[in-house]
């Protein structure tokens, strides 16, 4: 314990991926905790008696302004993430489908819970320069935002370090891990 009697600060590894890679991943990073988003009516991976009680699973289409027939992300799943991060996993995976709006999303997120006082705008370039392909979600990050108080930091943060991203260009993104400190 360093002399100010706090516990000293240790790594929290967010690692991030498509679920067409999350068997690699998992084997590879050994994840403490999964967060899994997937569309509704999706069917959620099995990661077997290992991750029993440690596996979230949001249903929640990607989506910022949902149609009549679609679920878009709410304040309950921004809730459920939070809640489950609370146990301070050294190491979390999130994924979703293609590895690049809700999952990067959430590990924004995930940064932001994990270092309260931190610039959020120095862990949006982190995110970016880990994830170039990331297009976190809006909305997901604008109901965090509000729920962590953090005054439209959030927002701000990922839509300047998003400025000029081309969509086109991203089809499914690649495993990345980005640290935060706890």
């Amino acid at each position: 314990m360093p002399s100010s009697g706090q516990p000293a600060s240790r790594p929290m590894h967010i690692v991030v991926c498509p679920l067409s890679k999350l068997s690699d991943v998992i084997e590879l990073h050994r994840p403490d905790r999964v967060i899994s988003m997937l569309d509704p009516g999706a069917s959620f991976p099995d990661l077997g008696a290992r991750y029993a009680g440690q596996h979230l699973r949001l249903a929640f289409h990607d989506v910022d302004f949902p149609e009549a027939d679609e679920i878009g992300p709410s304040t309950d799943h921004v809730r459920s993430i939070l809640q489950f991060l609370d146990s301070r996993p050294r190491t979390i995976l999130i994924h979703c489908r293609a590895g690049v709006s809700r999952s990067t999303a959430a590990a924004f997120i995930a940064a932001c819970a994990a270092n309260p006082q931190a610039n959020e705008h120095a862990l949006a370039v982190q995110l970016r320069d880990v994830a170039p392909m990331a297009r976190p979600n809006e909305t997901l990050i604008n109901l965090a935002d509000a729920e962590m108080n953090r005054g439209g930091r959030m927002v701000a943060a990922i839509a300047e370090t998003g400025r000029g991203l081309d969509w086109s260009l991203v089809v499914e993104g690649w495993p990345f891990v980005l640290d935060a400190m706890l």
